[in-house]
């Protein structure tokens, strides 16, 4: 297949619409199922370098959650704690432990399941049946992996009554190594972002505090690589193997520092005993349960908890998660990473995420406010590198 013709492209007014290589090669892609979309093709291609290089790096599968050209979390294979496989919602996914693809999705769809609410998926590796069995009972456009068993791929053309988007992409396909677009009938070119990310690019460390774990060292590369094929600016958390909280899109740095900041801090709350604990009536689905619990969690959990609301949810009304005890549960937290595409240009970005448990940063350097951006990590503790590298995506 050398083209692949498009419903429409980004809105149903642009046509006609279509992706092909030129030249008229032969396409990287092989469509098992569906009729994907243009949009649904650019988190596709974007995805699937972010879980291959994610891959190359760390040596481990991996899998992201994808939303408008912007990955909302994305993971290593590591098994989940009991607490967060009932966070997750997949505690009753049987063999879970035993796939460490499945474990990598099932993190980065748990990580922020209210923007990952219709995603597309990239897998590292070969879908196998138990990660398709995740996959299935989610709200989701499609995926994109370099294979599928056959059992994975009879479940997954099972979903959406046989109409779910399945692509396969060959896994040895390399892209050219100059890049076009075209914006208002303009043609952009530049060289390839092939830009290594790995444990090397964490060895410049300007704090007082020269510490990195393999723990860090891991997070942050997971933090790093995430951000390089999220839209800019961005900042990212990551924790435990798994991105936890993507700020992306935000013309301040600061903006993208809480927003990222204030998604991790709902990621570590969906774990506090009283949201594992909330008697949810047993016909609410999963995506109604985020919603309440994202309620339930915020400032407004009157809107679920009033006399009249809570019926609609619950079997018996929760008792409110305070204030108090949601500072005292956030201020327990440590040993969260971030990276960030460009430079903090203010101390107020390292407040923000010492607030959300950080330890470790990552960022390029080179603000003129540098030495006081280092002198309030070293009133924390915090241990910062400098890769030298903008990670900017557009």
């Amino acid at each position: 297949m050398n083209e692949f013709s498009l419903k429409y492209g980004c809105n149903p007014n642009q046509k006609p619409a279509r992706i092909y290589l030129e030249g008229g090669r032969e396409l990287p892609v092989t469509i098992l199922c569906g009729r994907p979309g243009y949009i649904n093709f650019l988190d596709a291609l974007n995805s699937w370098q972010l879980v291959k290089e994610l891959k190359a790096a760390l040596g481990m599968p991996a899998a992201t959650s994808f939303k408008h050209v912007s990955p909302t979390s994305a993971a290593v294979g590591t098994k989940l704690p009991e607490k967060l496989k009932r966070a997750c919602f997949v505690d009753d996914i049987p063999g879970l432990d035993d796939s460490p693809l499945a474990c990598a999705y099932a993190r980065a769809r748990g990580t922020d399941r209210m923007s990952s609410f219709g995603d597309w998926i990239a897998l590292s590796d070969e879908c196998d049946a138990v990660t398709a069995s995740l996959i299935k009972r989610e709200v989701s456009d499609g995926v994109i992996a370099p294979g599928y068993t056959p059992e994975a791929l009879e479940i997954l053309r099972s979903k959406r009554g046989g109409n779910y988007n399945i692509v396969q992409i060959d896994p040895d396909y390399i892209p050219d190594p100059i890049e076009r677009k075209q914006v208002y009938g303009i043609t952009f070119e530049q060289g390839r972002n092939e830009y290594k990310i790995d444990r090397e690019v964490l060895t410049n460390l300007v704090t007082e505090n020269k510490e990195l774990p393999e723990s860090a060292v891991r997070d942050l590369i997971i933090a790093l690589i995430t951000l390089k094929y999220t839209q800019s600016n961005s900042v990212c958390y990551a924790v435990d193997g798994q991105a936890i909280g993507v700020g992306a899109g935000q013309q301040s740095r600061i903006h993208c520092t809480r927003l990222a900041g204030n998604k991790a801090d709902i990621w570590h709350l969906r774990q506090h005993e009283k949201v594992l604990g909330l008697p949810f009536l047993p016909t609410l689905g999963r995506p109604d349960r985020d919603n309440v619990i994202d309620v339930y969690i915020s400032e407004q959990s009157e809107d679920v908890l009033d006399e009249g609301l809570w019926q609609k949810y619950f079997t018996k009304r929760p008792e409110p998660l305070t204030s108090e005890e949601k500072k005292a549960y956030l201020a327990s937290i440590t040993g969260v990473s971030v990276g960030s595409d460009a430079f903090f240009p203010f101390d107020d970005n390292i407040e923000r995420a010492r607030r959300s448990g950080v330890s470790y940063i990552a960022e390029p350097g080179g603000s003129i406010r540098d030495d006081v951006v280092i002198d309030c990590c070293n009133k924390y503790g915090i241990a910062m590198a400098f890769t030298g590298m903008r990670l900017f995506h557009h």
